[in-house]
């Protein structure tokens, strides 16, 4: 097993590799970029006539208004005045100091703007996870014991109705009829507490976070509530139609015995698979959810770093969640041994 783990450690240095490289290049190789930004900043912020001494017809920096020394000084701060293959050996040099550079857009290192943006994701995607979880198996079980009844019916009615909604449109949808757009006003909008939360009992506050967290978290978890109690409930039944299932019951034990000691722990395999992205919890995040509720999340942070070409903050939100994501498949298989004896990797 140790044996099997370190080599799993091993084959991850160049699956990271790989990824930052591509990634790298991709995204250095794209139009557009923090240089061109800035020119264009300094264009329409009336500083490129000062700085091209000119139009820009007989300025150094030709039709851009700015002046070569500039534009070379610009390239240099940001450190474009490199070939990009030398970029991405000092990217990966600093990397081994887990320095990810700076912020362009910030201008603050980006491990500090990944902090600060981190609480908000971490919270709804570790909540939404485990609410899901603790939802969905037993969902998934009942609805495979008492399958083809009028309960597992109308829960497979309701769900595949859930499954059919965008978590987007949900989130519009609440807002409208329990926010106080049309309806009803039970539940706040955006932010994560209110305004003189500081004033609250401890109990007022958990109340209060509460409050706020309803929407979001039931918009976060619709996407895969259906598809993991279906999961669920589908391997309930593969498992039933085994021989080992017709033997329990053939000594005269329970259903109950049958369904949750003997079964339970085969049907729980598949389910193992969806823990290998646990760990991607701790970045989770959602552009349009974080726009609609009005929270500054990783999706969010994402999405402005690629719209901004702000390189640093978009290379070390992919590592740090490719690592998350490597990492999370190991610990999946791991776990595969803990629910299947059977299972040796040794």
């Amino acid at each position: 097993m140790y044996t099997y783990i370190l080599r799993r450690l091993l084959t991850m240095i160049p699956t990271l590799f790989g990824v930052t490289l591509v990634v790298f290049f991709i995204i250095n190789l794209a139009p557009g970029g923090p240089v061109e930004k800035k020119i264009q900043e300094l264009r329409f912020g009336g500083m490129g006539q000062v700085a091209g001494a000119g139009t820009g017809t007989g300025s150094e920096g030709g039709d851009t208004g700015i002046s070569k020394e500039v534009i070379e000084a610009l390239k240099k701060q940001y450190g474009f005045d490199k070939p990009i293959y030398v970029r991405y050996w000092i990217w990966l040099k600093n990397l081994a100091r887990l320095d990810f550079g700076e912020s362009f857009t910030y201008e603050e290192p980006v491990l500090d703007v990944v902090a600060s943006k981190f609480p908000v994701s971490l919270q709804f995607g570790i909540i939404s996870f485990i609410l899901t979880y603790l939802v969905c198996i037993p969902l998934g079980v009942i609805k495979a014991i008492k399958h083809g009844t009028k309960f597992d019916l109308v829960t497979t009615v309701f769900l595949t109705v859930l499954y059919s909604i965008p978590g987007f449109m949900l989130a519009v949808l609440l807002i409208v009829y329990f926010a106080g757009g049309s309806f009803f006003e039970w539940f706040p909008v955006g932010e994560l507490y209110s305004d003189n939360y500081d004033d609250f009992t401890t109990f007022g506050k958990f109340v209060d976070r509460l409050h706020h967290f309803v929407l979001p978290i039931i918009c976060y978890m619709i996407g895969s509530f259906t598809v993991l109690t279906m999961l669920m409930k589908n391997s309930i039944l593969d498992e039933i139609k085994k021989d080992y299932i017709r033997t329990a019951r053939a000594k005269g034990l329970s259903e109950k015995v049958v369904h949750l000691k003997h079964c339970l722990r085969n049907a729980l395999i598949p389910i193992v698979t969806g823990l290998a992205d646990f760990l991607t919890v701790f970045f989770a995040g959602s552009l349009l959810l974080e726009l609609i509720f009005n929270l500054d999340g990783m999706g969010l942070l994402g999405y402005k770093a690629v719209l901004e070409r702000d390189y640093n903050v978009v290379m070390g939100l992919i590592f740090v969640q490719s690592v998350l994501m490597l990492v999370g498949r190991l610990i999946s298989d791991l776990i595969y041994v803990v629910v299947d004896p059977r299972i040796d990797f040794s």
